[in-house]
């Protein structure tokens, strides 16, 4: 499939470090939470993007502080991974074109070939529909 390029895959396991992951809230129960962890364990700094971060509280995941947009994010992000519904993925590979991000990663189940289009159209790698978990077990001798 073309939106599960090897190399566009390639590219964000390893070369990319930043990332901004969508949906990430402190419910250790949700895939997000363990992906990001996991993000986490193979060296990347991931920043939580989730609605929560706008309130007085703030929004703190897994040691990192949480933004309520991408656009609120105040450095640079390499990939953007999203962790909702299909239907509402592509906003956020709009935003993630429009913030300057290198990358876009949709998870297992997101897919919106739109979106797909639009973003590789604008010179940004885009992935859908797998995880990296499953690309990194992938790649074990």
């Amino acid at each position: 499939m073309t939106w599960q390029d090897p190399e566009a895959i390639r590219f964000m396991l390893d070369d990319c470090k930043v990332w901004a992951v969508v949906g990430l809230s402190g419910d250790t129960s949700r895939t997000a939470y363990s992906i990001a962890a996991l993000l986490q364990e193979r060296g990347k700094q991931i920043v939580p993007i989730h609605p929560a971060a706008a309130s007085d509280e703030g929004l703190v995941v897994l040691g990192e502080k949480g933004y309520a947009t991408l656009a609120d994010v105040p450095f640079p992000i390499d990939v953007v991974d999203v962790f909702r519904r299909s239907e509402a993925a592509g906003e956020f590979a709009d935003q993630a074109v429009a913030v300057g991000a290198k990358a876009v990663w949709f998870q297992l189940g997101v897919i919106d070939a739109e979106a797909f289009e639009r973003t590789t159209a604008a010179g940004v790698p885009m992935v859908m529909d797998t995880c990296p978990a499953i690309e990194w077990r992938r790649r074990r001798p």
